[in-house]
């Protein structure tokens, strides 16, 4: 049975996505097929690269230190620098695809159709609107796109508006997939995945909000989680994993994020079994 992979967005959140992974390989429980959004991008690409869930933790943190630094700057596609502000960011987002290329490098991989696991990430490209689909596989149509670097295609899907500037491909403006597709689910159906597992984060709704930063973080939370809501019903089984009151940036906290991933997929084992030993 061809078993697929969601991964959503969410900021730091996403190291519960690398926990989650650690407790279905665990019991057994190996995808063939994967997809992620945003943050769930990055962790979709390591797993398509083929690195073990205590190597993906490890990378993860080692570079999300170093995302928000030295990125003040951005090179646009003239070779012309600019503050990533007057690009649209607070920071360029180079890093990220810097962390993406040296993570390909140990194990020879730079364009997606290098990645040994069928993969999609989507992201908005801001000037007609429409979300694309970055992938290993043949194209579906004109909105896949599958001749990228896997660094550009987790850059673009990562490029939170206003947090990071917008990642230029072609004759593409990408910001982040989550704004119309935080959890693809349907697009790992569309790659071949007869069932699929879809990973997101639960919304606290009691939160208290005090500040610009909590502000944010709410609105981001409720933002995503309305736009998952159609998709999440196309899952199969949904693991909603509850991360408390981390904030989405704070990456001081992915260690504490991928602990919540590993304990609540482990709670969910034998519910997910039976769903996946069903007949299709």
């Amino acid at each position: 049975m061809n078993l697929g992979l969601a991964l959503s967005g969410g900021g730091i959140k996403g190291a519960a996505h690398i926990g989650v992974i650690q407790a279905l390989q665990e019991a057994n429980i190996n995808a063939n097929f994967i997809g992620g959004t945003s943050i769930g991008s990055i962790v979709a690409a390591l797993y398509a690269m083929e690195y073990t869930p205590a190597e993906m933790l490890k990378l993860f943190n080692y570079f999300s230190k170093m995302i928000f630094k030295n990125s003040a700057m951005y090179t646009d596609p003239t070779g012309k620098k600019l503050l990533s502000i007057q690009a649209g960011g607070l920071y360029s987002g180079e890093n990220i695809a810097f962390a993406i290329e040296e993570a390909g490098k140990y194990k020879n991989m730079k364009k997606m159709k290098d990645l040994k696991i069928p993969i999609v990430i989507p992201a908005v490209d801001i000037r007609n609107s429409e979300k694309y689909i970055f992938t290993n596989m043949e194209k579906i149509n004109d909105k896949y796109l599958n001749r990228a670097d896997i660094s550009i295609a987790v850059r673009a899907s990562a490029s939170y508006p206003a947090v990071f500037a917008p990642c230029i491909y072609n004759k593409h403006k990408f910001v982040d997939g989550g704004i119309l597709d935080n959890i693809p689910v349907e697009e790992v159906k569309k790659i071949g995945a007869e069932k699929v597992i879809a990973v997101r984060f639960k919304l606290n709704k009691e939160t208290r909000t005090v500040g610009l930063r909590s502000v944010l973080n709410k609105s981001i939370d409720i933002m995503f989680n309305k736009i998952e809501g159609q998709e999440v019903k196309k899952a199969d089984y949904v693991i909603e994993v509850d991360t408390k009151d981390v904030n989405p940036f704070d990456f001081k906290q992915s260690n504490k994020c991928y602990k919540y991933g590993y304990l609540q997929a482990k709670k969910e084992i034998d519910n997910i079994k039976k769903i996946i030993n069903e007949e299709v």
